[in-house]
């Protein structure tokens, strides 16, 4: 349970959800309570998130919502372990009993078990063995809902009706297996999730009193010192204040290779410092630190629904209905075991998983390599993706310009001009303001304070300093500053100009060079490889900047960009039914990324865990192409999903309704495709 503005986000286990009708009741019973805000309900995972305001509602009045629309809260399920040999065992067993079955009706066995067992001790064990599923299928009857349930236990009854105790059995024996399967396949889906939970620290070394006390992550202050010694987990997002170690990020990036780091690093939970110890400033705890909102964002990902997610559950809205008429047809047509069959064989529950297992483990999956996916949605969207949009700085390059070359067009003196532009800057997040401090830091130069200070997106900012209006800037800012002879020779050198104004009297040019990222060209191939050709960088730069570093890159470039004309770009894109993905660093991009059908950013992890779609966790350019070969293989097992369910549930009831397949091997039958699904999809997993 979190905490946050006054609000609770709670997250319910629930049992007895296994439709897309299951879901929409669940909402909406919910929904109506009031002081709810808001209701996410991930299927598959079988859990409903809950956002509200615990001074109108509290959980006793959200349990009675929830088990008046017919479910009841459960605990919250673990990751098992041994998961995938469970489900080697689980098919094993399976096998064996479906070829028992099989042999059986071959030889009339269960027949003669019909026969020689009196009927009143049969229907005794079907009702005993039973009796939890009749009872929640007749509680969501009361309550006008129908499950996959509801169909199987008819079919149970009507065997019972016409005398086939020993069908009725069976079909209850696999109702209570598919159940199982069905857990078990969430499970699968979410192990990805429960590997990621499993890296979580769980205690704190805090220093207090001048004592060190091993606490509980949860009691753990903000502000307060953690010390963290050499094989441990560092319990917090922080600030290195003293020692030196070695730490391996690979629970929050994905890399492999570890870093060093001392006094003045920050550093993240869930790492491990592996060589050296660590006094650490708490910056950060629990859910708030960089781990928890990645696992906060993996769990929330399957409430963003993709659209075959949402077309599967309107399949399945109107499956029943199909279901129900092929089964009174037959019924009409004297076939009263067939029309038994039909109800029997029919399994909606594969329609709704088909989807969300699929993407949650490759969700999952991909959060531990260092790649945030926030929902389905935009992992379909990777994956029919056919324009590329680029920022530049940060994106491209490092994101560390450097001031290479100062001009003063006044006679200022140059220290006096940095002085006073590193002081204009002093408040701003932007990397070439950061470039301007640097130059004055490296000389020493003292910084003024800055009054009223504005900033300017995409253009600069302005700020009064020791006296005078100070401007810093590009040329949407001081458009006069573009037509000076040095600017245009240093514009052909590839390079970023700031223009410097003093009492609106230009003072300096200030240019700017960043380093191209090593691994951004040999991603950009692998994009291309991909399939995807139109690329283009658009950015705030000179004309001639973007057209050396476009034309280094091989790909299209727009120059001279405010934000606004970045949003209006991709609406472009867009109005011609192409599929957007915009690459940035989610600092001055925030509202392209937003616009755009993925927006993907690198090298802000803050900011990109909030702004973005898809967030790199760690600043490696091969993460993109990878990205969108993960998308398109998700939505290949997705669509294999969603054509065997159809493929094999229309056989089903087609052999079912002809009187092929009767209703103990109909039994048997509605189990698998929950078992082909956890087998297509676990692939997710395993790459």
């Amino acid at each position: 349970m979190k905490s946050s503005n006054g609000q609770r986000t709670i997250e319910l286990s629930l049992s007895g959800v296994d439709c897309a009708a299951c879901v929409r009741r669940v909402q909406e019973s919910i929904a109506r309570l009031p002081g709810v805000e808001d209701v996410r309900v991930a299927p598959s995972a079988r859990k409903v998130i809950i956002k509200f305001d615990p001074k109108l509602i509290d959980l006793a009045a959200i349990r009675k919502a929830i088990e008046r629309a017919g479910y009841s809260v459960a605990d919250l399920p673990s990751t098992a372990p041994a998961l995938v040999r469970r489900t080697k065992i689980l098919g094993i067993l399976f096998s064996a009993v479906l070829c028992g079955i099989v042999a059986g009706e071959w030889f009339g066995v269960w027949k003669r078990v019909n026969e020689f067992v009196p009927f009143p001790l049969g229907v005794g064990v079907v009702i005993v063995s039973s009796l939890p599923i009749f009872r929640n299928v007749l509680r969501a009857a009361f309550r006008g809902r129908i499950t996959s349930h509801t169909l199987m236990t008819i079919g149970a009854l009507a065997a019972l009706i016409v005398g086939e105790w020993v069908t009725a059995a069976i079909v209850v024996a696999f109702m209570r297996i598919g159940g199982y399967i069905e857990r078990l396949t969430a499970q699968s889906a979410r192990r990805a999730v429960g590997e990621l939970l499993a890296l979580a620290p769980q205690t704190a070394r805090v220093e207090r009193n001048g004592a060190a006390l091993e606490v509980p992550v949860g009691e753990v202050k903000i502000g307060e010192i953690v010390i963290v010694r050499p094989g441990e987990k560092i319990p917090v997002d922080g600030e290195v204040i003293a020692g030196r170690a070695t730490v391996d990020q690979a629970a929050i990036t994905g890399e492999a290779m570890p870093v060093e780091v001392a006094a003045g690093a920050h550093v993240f939970a869930a790492t491990i410092a592996q060589f050296g110890s660590l006094r650490v400033k708490a910056l950060r705890i629990g859910a708030d630190t960089t781990f928890g909102r990645v696992i906060k964002m993996v769990e929330e990902a399957e409430s963003h629904r993709a659209d075959m997610h949402q077309l599967a559950d309107r399949f399945s809205a109107y499956y029943l209905p199909i279901v129900s008429a092929v089964a009174a047809l037959t019924l009409i047509i004297g076939k009263p075991l067939s029309a038994v069959a039909v109800l029997v064989v029919a399994c909606s529950c594969s329609f709704a998983l088909a989807t969300p297992v699929a993407m949650l483990a490759s969700i999952g999956a991909s959060a531990k390599r260092g790649l945030l996916v926030k929902g389905g949605r935009y992992l379909e969207a990777l994956a029919r993706a056919d324009v590329i949009l680029l920022d530049k700085t940060g994106t491209l390059t490092l994101g560390r310009p450097q001031i290479s070359d100062i001009f003063s067009l006044n006679g200022l003196p140059i220290s006096e001009i940095l002085a006073l532009a590193a002081s204009a800057e002093r408040y701003s997040e932007h990397p070439l303001a950061e470039a301007v401090r640097a130059a004055a830091r490296a000389q020493n130069l003292p910084l003024y304070e800055a009054q009223d200070f504005e900033a300017l997106p995409g253009m600069g900012v302005r700020a009064k300093v020791n006296g005078k209006t100070v401007i810093v800037g590009n040329k949407h800012l001081i458009p006069q500053a573009g037509t000076l002879p040095v600017a245009r020779g240093l514009e052909a050198e590839g390079k970023t100009l700031l223009f410097v104004a003093c009492d609106d009297q230009l003072a300096a040019v200030l240019a700017a060079s960043d380093a191209l990222r090593p691994d951004v060209t040999a991603a950009l191939d692998e994009l291309r490889a991909l399939g995807l050709e139109r690329i283009e960088l658009l950015t705030g730069d000179n004309e001639r900047a973007a057209a050396g570093l476009a034309g280094k890159l091989g790909i299209g470039y727009r120059a001279e960009l405010l934000p606004e004309d970045k949003i209006r770009i991709v609406k472009e894109h867009q109005a011609d039914g192409r599929t957007v993905v915009m690459i940035g660093d989610g600092v001055n991009d925030a509202p392209a990324l937003a616009q755009s059908d993925v927006g993907v950013a690198i090298g802000a992890m803050d900011v990109a865990i909030e702004a973005a779609h898809v967030a790199l966790l760690r600043e490696d350019w091969s993460l993109v192409p990878e990205a969108i070969r993960i998308a398109r293989r998700t939505m290949r097992v997705v669509k294999m999903n969603l054509a065997f369910t159809v493929v094999y549930n229309a056989a089903g009831l087609a052999l079912a309704a002809f009187g092929l397949l009767p209703p103990t091997l109909a039994a048997a039958a509605q189990s698998l495709p929950d078992l082909g699904i956890l087998a297509n999809s676990a692939r997710l997993l395993r790459r």
